[in-house]
């Protein structure tokens, strides 16, 4: 493995310490790849994935425009999904990515569809 990779495994394991999601406030797990961005709400009293959305999901890849647009338009689709479910609020993970640029708009079109975290 190479130094970034590991110091990014570091800084995931320390957010972990101090983050973790529940039935009533699940965590809002983000994850960022070359090509797309995935963000779920996962229950960790129970290791459940409570609902998900990608940047990869048909309506949004159809879409034109930057990685961040659509990241965006993923957070409006999670915050969409949680709203079904009743969920309210949530606690942020950025899974060791800075919260900058598809990070941060991920959380930002959360926060629009009615997230709080």
């Amino acid at each position: 493995m190479n130094n970034k990779v590991i110091r990014r495994q570091k800084i995931r394991y320390r957010i972990r310490r101090k983050v973790a999601g529940t039935t009533a406030k699940p965590r809002l797990s983000v994850f960022r790849s070359n090509a797309d961005t995935y963000v779920q709400l996962i229950n960790d009293e129970n290791g459940q994935t409570l609902a998900s959305a990608s940047t990869r999901d048909k309506d949004i890849a159809a879409q034109k425009g930057t990685k961040s647009e659509k990241s965006k338009l993923a957070g409006q689709a999670i915050a969409r999904k949680a709203a079904e479910l009743g969920i309210t609020t949530c606690v942020f993970d950025r899974g060791g990515y800075l919260y900058h640029g598809r990070v941060k708009s991920i959380a930002d079109g959360a926060r629009e569809g009615g997230l709080q975290f």
